[in-house]
């Protein structure tokens, strides 16, 4: 009897093992995380449970002493249970295909009904949720079906679940009883009484169907977590690059009603080359762009404002080549050329230069805008972060996107001027995600 007892701790231990193997391959965990799939995508299904489970089946009939790996009627089930119908039946009837090789002719029609079991009892559920809510904590399966008891189908249908199993275990010991080796089960030992005998496996194969739920359960909590933390990232990030885009336009269609009736000529250039910048934020939907393409961003911008400020304001680029290419955040120089405009020069009688600099150092991208306008007083450069518009978006963005590897430094003399460096690790469109 101890040895039999044995034998069924191994099976729960095995299947653990081999249900938190699979769902380390992401082609798997891919399917098995779809919550609708089309016919081809449940056979995709069927094929993994096929493969993994029917070569464990193969492995007892191989080797009888290993008799604790086959998990043929329990992998058959959990195919249909997340499934359906048709990757529960196919699974099924090719997991059987050691046991009828091994004369256990009943393998086929007990484990493609069994898949078909577990896809009638995903079709039952109220909700696909409720299959990954099973536990193989009797009592919290109890707990929750008294629980929603209110709600009839979500009450019933851990004790559905629950009676599915006893059937298909019930149904494998009358064919076990009648028709002997042709079809495979744990035998109890002869001094084991038949009710604890019953009892050990009906549990056995219980655990063994929701044990594996509960790790799939928890990859598929975690990969969730991280789709749902993603897509905080990109509703932040949107925020903030929706911050900028009105604040750069209200101070464009302010300069263009300072021009419409004095230069009218001038008002429509600007206007034709605003156009031409919106059309181009429109088409934006990456949050990545080569820095060339912000630079050209960059010319178009300052072209408007040299058209409000006329030969009073200079703009110098020294620009590596090789810092061409490299990916940087969308519309992220323009507000702080616009912050030494606005800030810098505008106040200046003479007007003055704003210099972009871009250079690569080994695979970091630094930027630096740098202007000889009024500079910043020492107290409110201290609040700047917090407080500026173009400099706290610029700030946020990096710590989004880059994490401690994006960083923002500002140096400045009152009467001097202002400089703004920013540094940007190395990174592709394919491979990125916020930090």
């Amino acid at each position: 009897m101890e040895r039999h007892l044995i034998n069924l701790l191994v099976r729960l231990g095995f299947i653990s093992s081999v249900a938190s193997i699979m769902v380390r391959y992401l082609p798997f965990r891919r399917s098995l995380m779809r919550e609708m799939r089309s016919f081809r995508e449940q056979l995709q299904l069927a094929m993994w449970f096929a493969g993994v489970f029917g070569i464990l089946a193969a492995i007892r009939v191989i080797m009888p002493s290993y008799a604790a790996v086959d998990v043929s009627l329990e992998g058959s089930f959990l195919a249909g249970l997340l499934g359906g119908y048709a990757t529960g039946f196919v699974a099924g009837a090719m997991i059987s295909v050691p046991g009828m090789a091994g004369h256990e002719f009943l393998s086929l029609p007990l484990f493609a009904g069994v898949g078909v079991l577990g896809g009638s009892l995903r079709d039952f559920a109220r909700d696909p949720e409720e299959v990954w809510r099973l536990s193989p904590f009797i009592d919290l399966n109890l707990w929750r079906a008294l629980k929603g008891i209110k709600r009839y189908r979500e009450g019933v249908f851990p004790l559905a679940f629950a009676i599915a199993v006893l059937m298909a275990e019930l149904l494998r010991q009358m064919l076990r009883h009648y028709f002997g080796a042709r079809i495979f089960s744990l035998d109890p030992p002869g001094d084991m009484p038949y009710a604890l005998s019953l009892l050990a496996l009906y549990l056995t194969t219980f655990f063994a169907i929701t044990l594996p739920l509960k790790v799939w359960n928890n990859t598929r909590n975690e990969t969730k977590l991280e789709q749902q933390n993603t897509l905080l990232m990109e509703a932040r990030l949107q925020a903030l690059t929706s911050q900028i885009n009105p604040h750069f336009l209200f101070n464009t269609l302010n300069s263009v009603s300072s021009l419409i009736r004095t230069r009218p000529e001038e008002a429509r250039a600007m206007i034709l080359k605003l156009s031409r910048i919106l059309r181009r934020l429109l088409r934006k939907h990456e949050h990545l762009s080569p820095l060339r393409d912000e630079l050209a961003f960059i010319d178009d911008y300052l072209s408007i404002e040299q058209i409000r400020f006329g030969g009073k304001l200079r703009f110098e680029k020294e620009i590596e080549p090789r810092a061409l290419d490299m990916l940087v955040p969308s519309m992220l120089l323009q507000p702080l050329v616009e912050n030494s405009i606005k800030h810098g020069l505008s106040g200046k009688v003479e007007g003055g230069v704003i210099t972009l600099r871009a250079w690569r150092e080994k695979t970091v991208l630094k930027v630096s805008v740098q202007d000889d306008g009024a500079g910043i007083p020492p107290e409110r450069l201290a609040t700047l972060r917090d407080n500026g518009i173009g400099v706290s978006n610029v700030s946020e963005r990096l710590k989004v996107l880059f994490g401690e590897e994006g960083a923002l430094r500002i140096d400045s003399e009152p009467g001097q001027g202002t400089r703004v460096e920013i540094q940007i690790p190395e990174t592709t469109a394919g491979t990125f995600a916020p930090a």
